[in-house]
Parts: C-alpha cells; sequence; structure tokens
C-alpha cells in the first residue's frame, strides 16, 4: 500500500509576499485588495486549516503583514533575489519536516491543496518536492505552478548552494530536484491558478471570484 504523505502536522505552510512587485508597479502585491481584504490575508484562511503553522515572506511592510497573526521573515539573503530566497528562508526557518510554498498573489487556494500533493509525495518516496501542473490555456498542454509547491526541508541546503552561484529561477531549480508533477484541472482549480500578477490580473480575478466565489 502507498504511504499517504505528510499530514498537516508534518506541514508548515509559507505565504511568499517578499517580491518587488514589478508588474504591479511596485505596489506590494500581498497587501493590495480583493473584496476589501489583502490578497495575503485571503491566502492565509485557506492555507492555515491546511497546515501546522503558517509562516509569511515578506520584505517590506512587516508590520501590516504581522497585523495578520504570523511570524513575518525577511529574506535572510539581502538584495531582493526573488522567490527563491523566500523559500530558503522558509526551509530555514520551518519547524516541520515538509514546507508548503504558496504566493500571496493566489488567494483563491482549494482546501485540498496540501492533502493532493502530500498523496502525490507518497505514492514517490523519492521526490523531494511535489510541484503543481496546471492547463496552459495559451499554450495548449500542461504548465507548473512552481510557486505551489510542496519540498523536503533537507532542500536547504543544496537551495542555498545554488543561491550562491548565481540560480534564480524558481520553476527551474525545483524542477531540478527529484519532484513529482501534480496535476490540478478540476474546475475548482481554475480561480487557485489564475494568480494576480498585473493590475489588469488581479481585476479579471475579482470578476471571476464574483462569479465562482462568495465573498467571506
Amino acid at each position: 500500500m502507498a504511504e499517504r504523505g505528510p499530514g498537516p502536522a508534518q506541514i508548515t505552510g509559507l505565504i511568499l509576499a517578499g517580491g518587488e512587485g514589478r508588474r504591479m508597479g511596485g505596489q506590494d502585491k500581498g497587501l493590495l485588495l480583493l473584496h476589501g481584504r489583502p490578497l495575503a490575508a485571503h491566502a492565509l484562511e485557506r492555507l492555515a486549516p491546511q497546515v501546522g503553522q503558517v509562516l509569511m515572506s515578506a520584505n517590506r511592510h512587516a508590520g501590516a503583514y504581522a497585523a495578520l497573526g504570523v511570524p513575518v521573515l525577511e529574506d535572510c539573503l539581502p538584495g531582493f533575489l526573488g522567490p527563491l530566497a523566500g523559500l530558503l528562508t522558509g526551509l530555514q526557518a520551518c519547524g516541520t519536516d515538509w514546507l508548503l510554498s504558496v504566493p500571496c498573489d493566489s488567494p483563491a487556494l482549494v482546501p485540498d491543496l496540501a492533502a493532493r500533493l502530500a498523496t502525490a509525495l507518497g505514492q514517490a518516496p523519492e521526490a523531494r518536492v511535489a510541484l503543481v501542473e496546471g492547463p496552459d490555456e495559451e499554450r495548449g498542454g500542461w504548465r507548473l505552478h512552481p510557486a505551489l509547491a510542496l519540498m523536503h526541508r533537507s532542500l536547504a541546503a543544496p537551495l542555498a548552494q545554488a543561491l550562491a552561484a548565481g540560480e534564480r529561477r524558481l520553476g527551474q531549480w525545483l524542477g531540478s530536484q527529484p519532484h513529482v508533477r501534480v496535476r490540478f484541472d478540476r474546475a475548482e482549480d481554475a480561480l487557485m491558478l489564475a494568480n494576480a500578477n498585473t493590475p489588469e490580473a488581479l481585476a479579471a480575478l475579482a470578476d471571476r471570484w464574483n462569479a465562482r466565489v462568495a465573498p467571506p
């Protein structure tokens, strides 16, 4: 029988909100509002029931993020090195064997995100990462959403080495580790995979949210 993979108590959640928000005109994406609440608050509300603890990766406005009630981590490396630096900080800080990362601009997390990734890891014991894969609406086929990933804390050391060597590409690095890809192609997954990384994308997400998700 295949193992079930890590349970919620073995997983720490990490909301990645440490970027410069360049495609948002420099605004802090996690604090942009959707139905009157920060994107990061929506992500936190949906992530917290799936894990034992949640951490917030943020390099600006620490007080605003701390007001959401979770520990806030500034990147351990200076210079806004991207999401890999946030992952490294989270891996070093988490007190569990597994870390589930989610981007702050994907607020509509499905309630079984952690469970589906954990199940895939239980069926692939050699894997150190479970990566979310969704339909590519523009080009067809499938594409990775590497910021949505469940990974083992043992990746901290090789990630630190990769960053020191100049690696900055999240999907490239995670995909180079022993991993399993998990397809998220249910109707309810689509809203989660429609992240809000530009003003236009945020407006489109709000419209889709109105149609499919009742505001809290």
